[in-house]
């Protein structure tokens, strides 16, 4: 098939390894370190089947941002560098009851109060403060906590991946410098490609399905995307340190690989350590939603905004496969990449079961974005694993030198596309022509059978940090 690129296990690889990507999306891929670092990946303890890019890939620490890998859980090995800095940076899409020629009255309004609302950009602190106990407690409970403090309601924690809740959080693992590095960012954006955008459904593929998620086309939803922000960084820091220390660089050429044993006191005081900060990106996330309900609660006093589904990808779960005939729990590092199950699982929240899980896929932000389902076939060949975006083609400071802040706004305003920024630079850093093209990708997923097209957004307001 032309979209399986497959890279034959060679030298001390102990798996092959396949990019899942389009002839001209493997020609992006093939600019960077994708391939040496999918191969790179294949080399690693006790990995399972292949190591795989799928068609956002692009270089990254460590794994590609795009890479898939499953580990064994007896042999096998947890890196910090297939998971990424920012732990369980994620997407949550939320719907409401607003028209677009209802919301377009007051679009320009709505765009200035959750600019002013939603804390964004490098270091930008929150108005929502915490104890370092309250800190320990959204550590362990992640969206759970605040929603029992009052910042939302049940149907939110149930709408998100895991329940809102990472199993096997300990705070005492996460170090009081990332702690400190946390405490003042819960309810914040940060800067680089994380967002709030404001959104049309524009077109519905599979109107049954777009039911059950509760779309309609010609309504209001919203994407936001973010993730554990500094605590999370430092977590990824420390444990990257920790394991040089503990266990070397066993000879890799690229430190960002490094790697404890997944049933080593190393490697579960990682995971409990990765899980309360994937917790407190889930917490971050309700505390926004908290936010948008009520300033557009303000503007519109009869909305109704509800979570339709919140999608880590930048993660490590132990989930369960079938692998040679037989069913085997395994240990899958998801690095720019959303999990995604066909129907049936018992990981989908259950109002969704039938139908297989949500994936979103937010495009850059001059195009659009997408909602799909994810498919059994998803679990065979890629550990029901899909993309997490068009993934970029050109790095931050090329995309600074070519483009240009005010030039992107002004084009983006002919469109009818409003965005916000605290600065130009961040505007021209996530220019829409740094991006591989959306439709492209989403093609490719569901060309090889990953995913199911449900709705298209098309997006009219943009804010990033």
């Amino acid at each position: 098939m032309k979209d399986i690129n497959e890279l034959p296990k060679e030298g001390d690889m102990n798996v092959p390894a396949v990019v899942y990507a389009s002839p001209k999306l493997f020609e992006h891929i093939k600019n960077d370190k994708t391939l040496l670092q999918v191969k790179n990946v294949a080399k690693l303890p006790g990995i399972l089947s292949k190591s795989i890019a799928l068609p956002d890939a692009h270089q990254g620490y460590g794994f590609s941002i795009g890479g898939v890998a499953a580990f064994d859980i007896d042999k096998g090995v947890i890196s910090p560098g297939g998971i990424g800095y920012d732990i369980n940076c994620s997407v949550r899409l939320l719907r409401t009851n607003l028209k677009l020629k209802e919301f377009e009255k007051k679009k320009e309004e709505v765009a200035e109060k959750l600019n002013k609302k939603i804390p964004s950009g490098v270091g930008h602190g929150s108005p929502f403060q915490l104890s370092p106990k309250k800190l320990d407690e959204v550590l362990r409970d992640g969206a759970k906590y605040l929603i029992r403090e009052g910042y939302g309601k049940k149907e939110d924690y149930l709408h998100t991946e895991e329940e809102g809740r990472m199993p096997g959080a300990d705070p005492e693992k996460v170090s009081s410098r990332a702690k400190k590095r946390g405490i003042g960012q819960l309810g914040t954006i940060g800067s680089g490609n994380h967002f709030l955008d404001v959104l049309v459904v524009e077109e519905l593929f599979d109107k049954k399905s777009a039911k059950v998620l509760g779309l309609e086309k010609g309504e209001i939803v919203i994407l936001i995307h973010c993730g554990s922000r500094g605590l999370g960084h430092q977590v990824a820091s420390d444990y990257i340190k920790l394991m040089e220390e503990e266990y070397g660089v066993k000879n890799f050429i690229d430190r960002d690989l490094v790697y404890a044993p997944i049933k080593s006191k190393l490697g579960k005081d990682y995971f409990s350590a990765m899980s309360a900060a994937a917790n407190f990106a889930f917490a971050n996330k309700q505390l926004l939603t908290h936010w948008v309900r009520e300033n557009l609660n303000e503007i519109f006093p009869t909305v109704k905004v509800e979570v339709v589904y919140d999608i880590c990808h930048n993660i490590a779960k132990f989930e369960e496969y079938e692998i040679d005939g037989k069913k085997k729990k395994v240990c899958v590092h998801r690095k720019g990449a959303t999990r995604s199950f066909g129907p049936g699982r018992r990981e989908i929240p259950e109002d969704y079961r039938e139908i297989g899980q949500p994936v979103l896929i937010p495009g850059s932000m001059g195009t659009a974005s997408y909602v799909l389902l994810g498919t059994k076939k998803s679990e065979k060949l890629t550990f029901g694993s899909s993309v997490h975006g068009a993934g970029r083609v050109m790095s931050r400071s090329g995309a600074v030198k070519k483009f240009k802040g005010e030039k992107i706004k002004s084009n983006l305003l002919k469109d009818k596309i409003i965005i916000k920024s605290k600065a130009d630079k961040s505007i021209a850093e996530e220019a829409p022509a740094v991006y591989k093209d959306v439709d492209e990708v989403v093609n490719t997923v569901v060309r090889l059978g990953l995913n199911k097209k449900v709705a298209k957004l098309k997006p009219l307001i943009v804010i990033i940090g």
